[in-house]
């Protein structure tokens, strides 16, 4: 079954600016085998401008890898639009340090554009193109279910949408519901004690995060979004049945099959789920960013 699913492929890049990077955070603990870092981003374009929900593109060099000299790579912001004191455009990236191991050789890789920008310091220059796309927008109706499922750095552009719906939107009374999936609960992006901005709206009846970690992190075991998903099944059917409910999806590919089997289960057939998705795709409320 097609996804309304956005990819890399097709990007127009031929429009690029430099950015400066302010600061390089990591915000995963010093205890967590993953490194993910926060970049703060000064646009030298004076007229450069973004809608919450948009990428940037990153263009690094490449030295001739596989063939390219430069490696483009689509980066969620994970901020509100603002200006640094400066009052050039300033932006945030959520940026996974990569490898990757040769299916044949066994040899291992960096990841082009990640290695290149967790090496960043402040004061370095980098190549940007963009801004991409709105994947996940605001519903018009103010009291619609909103389900956000996001993996790793999937959770960067949730982080945003969900700050500017209480930031923006102060008529909203809908419900959110963030399911957020990491190996370890140390690699939970901005739900650790390295950053807990999701903290802030605990407090709010309308907002819930959930979260799915791997039954044996050690043992490289995948992120048990089954258990996570289907303990709240029968509500989340429900809600899935309502008209105003609108699913957004962040994360790696593998997510796609992942929660296609655990929907079926719930749904209780291959055929009943299919007819759903469908229903949600047609009608724009199920929305899919593939990393």
């Amino acid at each position: 079954m097609k996804a309304a699913t956005m990819r890399l492929d097709d990007y127009d890049t031929n429009a690029r600016f430099e950015a400066t990077v302010v600061s390089s955070t990591r915000i995963t603990s010093a205890d967590s085998d993953e490194e993910v870092r926060e970049l703060v981003l000064d646009v030298d374009r004076p007229d450069f401008s973004y809608q919450v929900g948009q990428s940037v593109g990153v263009v690094a060099p490449a030295g001739g890898q596989m063939g390219q000299q430069h490696h483009f790579r689509l980066y969620s912001v994970a901020d509100l639009p603002q200006r640094g004191e400066s009052g050039k455009p300033r932006i945030k990236i959520c940026v996974r340090r990569c490898f990757y191991l040769d299916d044949y050789s066994g040899e291992r890789y960096k990841g082009i554009a990640s290695n290149f920008l967790c090496d960043l310091s402040p004061g370095s220059s980098l190549t940007l193109s963009g801004p991409f796309g709105i994947p996940f927008e605001v519903p018009e109706e103010l009291d619609a279910n909103i389900i956000l499922i996001g993996s790793g750095t999937g959770i960067a552009p949730f982080r945003a949408f969900v700050k500017h719906i209480f930031a923006n939107v102060p008529e909203w009374r809908g419900r959110i519901w963030l399911f957020y999936g990491a190996r370890s609960g140390l690699e939970l992006l901005y739900m650790n004690d390295e950053r807990d901005d999701f903290s802030q709206y605990y407090d709010r009846e309308t907002f819930e995060a959930f979260q799915a970690l791997s039954r044996r992190p050690a043992w490289g075991d995948p992120i048990d979004w089954g258990s996570t998903i289907i303990e709240r099944g029968e509500e989340l059917w429900d809600m899935l049945s309502d008209a105003k409910t609108y699913v957004y999806v962040a994360g790696l590919e593998a997510m796609h099959t992942e929660l296609d089997a655990i929907f079926e289960n719930l749904a209780g057939s291959e055929a009943k789920w299919e007819q759903r998705k469908t229903e949600l795709q047609e009608s724009g409320r199920w929305v899919e960013l593939i990393y």
